[in-house]
């Protein structure tokens, strides 16, 4: 399971559904979804890419029926990978939460794993004049075993005092309460500063306004406080957080910043993207808060651009690609002795960040297989099996020949993959930027507008923006996560100012373009 492991803290693009089934039994240990709720309406369709919208057609389809269907064997499978100790929070709202419950939870985790109906209350929306304003969600609480993880410290809340009951103090200065038990006549002695397991209404987190700090654009987003309660709670530092819906990324973040590791799954471009740029403002403001990320994580996409892949620290190409291809990464530089990694079943993985690979380096690699594992590398070649892989960019004439000739002469099989082979690969998109300058104030500050034009076959889905980007440690940490238009008002005072913005497009492909601009009496770009 440990091997496992190594493979978390990953955000992927694609249907939960299929994603899922790829996931082993007994392996994360909190879920917490927020599905897009029945509601029949076009807000739903937040972001607007078309794996969203394909997946809001398939659920609207044919109604409450065919929603709890589509829903259902998602559960299922979640139910599937969630260790015996785990636990699921699921998020609806009115549109069909009974439904859900009885359909869908109690019929998949059993209705004597039912823990709670959390009523998370807010105050803002739900207004009504001809019913009582609906201001609050339903989070329901189920265990998979009865062994279920709680933490009962993490899920108290302050104990207020007791208004009918005398106010006491100690010997050390606290403030506390008394209680009889009218059966057993047993004082009860009760500390105001001492938390009390919260009931299953919450009313002490507010959901985002539209001011919020941590707002990020997404209309729905949940506010990290929330997520925090529910992972703290019900899981434990190092275990593996899933979010099978991850919309705007809140379920990632907290789980990042409370050390654990996490899984992030959505259809839609947007949400995989914004999650990632919240990542990186989060631990990219400075190097000190950058140290505390030191989990690395991957971000799996449909397609992926070949000339960043090509120049990418090559140790993090190694271990990135060993991944993508089901391996295990080696996660260590240097002396490796020509194996980079290896398959589950224990077959060596050789990375080359190279194209048109010669004859030599099969020819090494031969030997290095045998030395790796030696008695499982000649129960490979009895049994006309694979002894190891070199993954390239391309494979020159040579390598070809010589893969070909150890295999009819030898029986050695050295399977030679390419990129291309495991990851599809595109072209990144293109990004101009114009500048306008459209005031200039008596302290010489200018109001400028900034307009991102970018290009791209398969469409362009958002910008992002950094106003005070670092060139010299090339750290993107966004102001603005996600621009629909590519257009920002900002006002600059005298001096040099890097500004970066950054194109993704409809296959989450990005580029960035760096803007130098030194204000001293005229705007000029550098």
């Amino acid at each position: 399971m440990e091997e496992l492991h190594l493979n978390v803290n990953k955000l992927i693009l694609g249907d939960n559904l299929e994603i899922l089934k790829t996931f082993p039994d007994n392996y994360v240990d909190l879920i917490y979804l927020d599905p897009p709720f029945f509601s029949n309406r076009n807000y739903e369709v937040i972001w607007g890419d078309a794996g969203e919208i394909r997946s809001f057609q398939d659920r609207w389809s044919g109604g409450m029926d065919h929603y709890i269907g589509w829903l259902y064997e998602r559960v299922e499978q979640m139910h599937r990978v969630l260790k015996p100790t785990g636990s699921i929070y699921l998020h609806c709202d009115w549109h069909a939460d009974a439904y859900i419950r009885v359909n869908i939870l109690d019929k998949i985790f059993g209705s004597k794993y039912y823990l709670n109906s959390i009523v998370w209350c807010y105050s803002i929306g739900g207004k009504s004049k001809k019913k009582f304003g609906q201001k609050h969600d339903t989070i329901y609480f189920y265990s998979k075993g009865k062994d279920y993880i709680f933490n009962e410290k993490a899920a108290s809340v302050p104990r207020k005092a007791n208004t009918h009951m005398k106010l006491k103090i100690d010997t050390d200065g606290r403030e506390y309460q008394e209680k009889t038990d009218a059966k057993t006549g047993k004082i009860y002695k009760y500390y105001v500063d001492e938390g009390k397991i919260a009931e299953d209404y919450w009313i002490d987190i507010e959901t985002l306004n539209r001011d919020a700090k941590e707002r990020i654009g997404y209309p729905t987003q949940k506010p990290e406080a929330l997520l925090e309660r529910i992972i703290k709670t019900s899981s434990n530092k190092g275990d593996i957080v899933l979010d099978p819906f991850v919309g705007g990324g809140t379920t990632i973040a907290a789980a990042e910043k409370l050390g654990r590791q996490w899984i992030g799954i959505d259809q839609s471009v947007q949400a995989i993207k914004v999650t990632e740029f919240r990542l990186e403002r989060q631990y990219g403001a400075s190097e000190e808060q950058a140290a505390l990320f030191t989990a690395p994580y991957t971000v799996h996409l449909y397609k992926y651009d070949k000339d960043t892949l090509f120049n990418e620290d090559p140790f993090k190409f190694e271990t990135w690609i060993i991944q993508q291809f089901g391996g295990i990464p080696q996660n260590k530089k240097g002396g490796d002795a020509g194996v980079d990694g290896k398959t589950k079943e224990g077959i060596p993985i050789q990375v080359k960040q190279s194209k048109n690979i010669g004859v030599n380096v099969v020819k090494n690699f031969s030997v290095s297989a045998k030395q790796y594992n030696k008695i499982l590398f000649e129960k490979n070649v009895s049994d006309k099996k694979p002894v190891g892989y070199v993954i390239a960019f391309s494979f020159g004439k040579g390598a070809i020949e010589e893969a070909a000739r150890l295999k009819n002469s030898e029986k050695i099989i050295i399977k030679l993959v390419t990129v291309e082979e495991i990851v599809p690969l595109s072209v990144k998109p293109t990004v101009a930027v114009h500048i306008n300058e459209l005031e200039k104030l008596e302290d010489g500050t200018r109001k400028i507008e900034f307009i991102a034009i970018g290009n791209s076959l398969s469409g362009i889905e958002f910008y992002s923006w950094d106003f005070n980007y670092n060139i010299g440690k090339n750290k993107f940490n966004p102001s603005v996560i996600m621009d629909k238009e590519g257009k920002q008002f900002i006002s600059l005072k005298s001096g040099t100012h890097n500004i970066a913005v950054k194109v993704i497009d409809n296959d989450g492909l990005e580029n960035i373009e760096v803007i130098k601009l030194k204000i001293n009496g005229e705007v000029d770009r550098i």
